[in-house]
């Protein structure tokens, strides 16, 4: 059982949070006229990139360990309370029709469990034992990355679930919006974007939200690109779920080979809506099966399967 002190740690300090200050500059808000106030609110959010882009190094410092994570056989694991669980959440939901990648490579946990994501459960946050019983249940191991997301860098849930995390060997993130904060003493890596008092003093899905998904997406879509999931800046490894995805997957094959819409139509049937095996076909010219053996080799980085393939040829 973590020892972690809820009335100590979170309710007693919450006036020391940067996070839960009031801006003076902000004092008279609800008297400003509705184009006034979208500026001044607007300027806020312009901040919020510059504060995430100071995180940077710590950013790349994560995303190399999350490669590191799936290369040998472990997972990302989200987890968070509120507004910070919901955003991990949404992370981990669209990598899978993003970058074809299995639904458990990339997961979230949020405090108060499904229901959580569509109403407030808001005294979940409290339960540090609860995040302990959520990573024990998730089966978290030292292959692991566990990035806990808090804007307070306190929240009982998100402490106990790094906690357990770290005791076991994996690699523990806190991604917090304030400095000092509890999380960062048991994080491998602390990425603090500190974004200053919300235009709403304490409503930290407004500044804090908006660094977090920020940082999520940095942190996500890096660790595809470095996982092979992406030839350039284009999503090869989509999954064609849906019209949209299936129109998206055609598009992608036309751009990178030149071929006419049906011949880029056959070959993605001919490799069952893969636009990667797709490609590699119709940049080779092999069978699919040969095509689809080239990726294996190369870790199912497309680029790599081409180079192979030309220097095979300059070879020959």
């Amino acid at each position: 059982m973590t020892t972690f002190n809820v009335a100590d740690d979170k309710h007693n300090h919450l006036h020391m949070l940067v996070t839960e200050s009031s801006n003076p500059a902000l004092a008279e808000l609800d008297a400003i006229e509705t184009l006034e106030r979208l500026h001044l609110m607007n300027a806020e959010d312009i901040a919020v990139a510059h504060a995430v882009q100071k995180e940077l190094p710590q950013i790349a410092m994560a995303i190399h360990r999350i490669v590191h994570s799936f290369r040998t056989g472990g997972r990302l694991i989200y987890v968070g309370a509120g507004t910070s669980g919901r955003l991990g959440v949404l992370d981990a939901s669209e990598c899978p029709p993003t970058f074809g990648t299995d639904p458990d490579l990339v997961t979230a946990i949020i405090a108060g469990g499904r229901d959580a994501m569509f109403q407030a459960i808001e005294g979940a946050e409290d339960n540090p034992d609860g995040g302990v019983e959520a990573l024990i249940e998730a089966d978290v191991s030292k292959h692991d990355t566990v990035i806990g997301i808090s804007a307070s860098g306190q929240a009982p849930y998100v402490y106990g679930a790094l906690e357990h995390s770290a005791a076991v060997g994996a690699c523990t993130v806190a991604l917090v919006n304030n400095r000092p904060c509890k999380l960062e003493k048991i994080a491998s890596i602390t990425i603090a974007p500190i974004v200053g008092p919300e235009v709403i003093a304490g409503s930290t899905r407004m500044k804090a939200g908006t660094a977090a998904k920020m940082v999520l997406n940095l942190l996500s879509t890096n660790a595809m690109i470095e996982f092979g999931k992406t030839y350039g800046n284009l999503m090869v490894d989509v999954r064609a779920t849906n019209s949209k995805l299936k129109a998206r997957a055609q598009r992608i094959t036309m751009d990178v080979t030149g071929v006419s819409e049906d011949e880029a139509a056959r070959a993605l049937s001919e490799s069952e809506g893969n636009a990667k095996l797709a490609i590699l076909v119709l940049e080779t010219g092999l069978p699919v099966e040969k095509a689809a053996d080239l990726l294996r080799e190369n870790s199912g980085f497309l680029r790599r399967a081409l180079q192979q393939h030309d220097r095979a040829i300059h070879f020959d």
